[in-house]
């Protein structure tokens, strides 16, 4: 798709807000997405050859039969240094899962439990982790929360009012430091973070160095970069990504301003998203519908003011420097071999940057890995988790396979 193409798109954006038609607007601006990623063709034939009713459907089944994104935990809430409340939930250890209880001397209290903090990306919520929590229920003491904003969270308080600051990753740093102080405030930890959960691991570890030096015992950094994503293509070709780059923040100021309206029109071409959503979660071609459909409802509750929001802070993250916090964890860094949204280089920049590290590239696996194969991130994560002492190397963390097909 041609630079003249994208620039045309961004084009009726703009007239369309000036008119006041923001539907319209919404449609232009998902255009922009789909001509940007070449998967209108795709989508195109889908439309052609597949009702919108029987579309419509098809995804109310899928959402009444994925069992994905139902765990619960027990709730708790921290509240950030700008009073934003932040929802997380603790999944226990269940004493009948691990091994046997140590007999334990009188007046001698026990030690805190490790505890496995989780952190989702862009876009998503919590459940992201499905897979892995499922695997680990149990066995470990985890917390999963929501970034501010996503999820369960409230809408960052410094985000909104007449005084709203943009959103940076060093915010989402101190935020994930005010959910540890609630729901871990003391005994060993592992950090786990995929895509931006990754950025606010490293923005906790340059903010706080004590607390990963006094307290982290292990890191897992899945999909996630440390910087330099201003150079990344996402499978474009130079002139579309130029062009992309140049309207896209434009674009998403536009249409999170009137956020309300544009809602409708996102709704409305609910088709146009769902292809994009796809081409840039999941690399394999024969994943499982109701997890691409889970995908789609992740990223769909992401209100489209949140996704402007949010966006300008990756091009300014740089946390290369931070990384040296970790340096003395066992860390384990994975990413799919096809991911365009954060690529498999990136993860090998990081792994260079700590030696010790173990670099798991999983093929034929796009950005959202953990839930495409689900297989490889938990046993990776497991084999860490026995490293550091948080499980016992023989404990079953659960046969959860890959979603996608042999040969697909």
């Amino acid at each position: 798709m041609s630079e003249t193409s994208t620039g045309e798109a961004a084009a009726a954006v703009a007239s369309a807000a000036a008119t006041g038609n923001w539907r319209r607007a919404g449609i232009a601006g998902a255009a922009i997405g789909v001509i940007a990623a070449g998967a209108a063709a795709g989508v195109a034939v889908e439309r052609l050859t597949v009702s919108r009713s029987i579309r419509k459907k098809a995804r109310l089944a899928l959402d009444v039969s994925g069992p994905y994104g139902a765990l619960r935990g027990a709730p708790g809430r921290a509240l950030a240094e700008d009073g934003t409340r932040l929802y997380y939930e603790i999944d226990e250890v269940d004493p009948e899962a691990g091994a046997p209880r140590r007999r334990r001397l009188f007046g001698r209290r026990d030690p805190a439990p490790v505890t496995v903090v989780f952190s989702h990306g862009y876009c998503l919520n919590q459940d992201s982790w499905h897979f892995q929590r499922a695997a680990l229920r149990g066995l470990v003491r985890t917390v999963h929360w929501d970034q501010r904003s996503h999820g369960r969270s409230a809408r960052g308080a410094a985000q909104t009012g007449p005084d709203r600051t943009p959103v940076s990753i060093d915010d989402l740093g101190c935020d994930l430091r005010a959910v540890i102080e609630a729901a871990a405030p003391e005994g060993p930890l592992v950090l786990v973070g995929h895509s931006m959960g990754g950025m606010t691991m490293m923005a906790l570890a340059g903010q706080f160095p004590e607390l990963i030096r006094d307290r982290v015992v292990g890191v897992a950094l899945v999909g996630t970069s440390s910087g330099r994503l201003r150079e990344v293509d996402y499978g474009l070709p130079v002139a579309g990504v130029n062009a992309v780059r140049r309207v896209l923040p434009g674009v998403l100021r536009l249409l999170g301003s009137q956020s309300e309206l544009v809602e409708r029109g996102r709704r409305a071409t609910a088709d146009l998203f769902a292809g994009l959503i796809k081409r840039y979660s999941f690399s394999s071609k024969e994943v499982d519908p109701a997890v691409v459909r889970f995908a789609e409802r992740m990223i769909e509750s992401t209100p489209i003011d949140v996704v402007a929001e949010f966006y300008p802070a990756f091009d300014e993250h740089d946390k290369t420097a931070d990384l040296t916090a970790f340096g003395d964890a066992p860390v384990l860094v994975l990413a799919g071999d096809r991911d365009l949204v954060t690529p498999s280089a990136h993860s090998e920049v990081i792994a260079d940057l700590l030696p010790g590290a173990e670099l798991v590239i999983v093929p034929d696996a796009g950005h959202l890995v953990m839930l495409e194969h689900p297989e490889a991130v938990t046993d990776r994560l497991a084999d860490l988790l026995a490293r550091v002492g948080a499980v016992p190397s023989a404990a079953n963390v659960g046969p959860y396979g890959s979603t996608a097909q042999p040969g697909g």
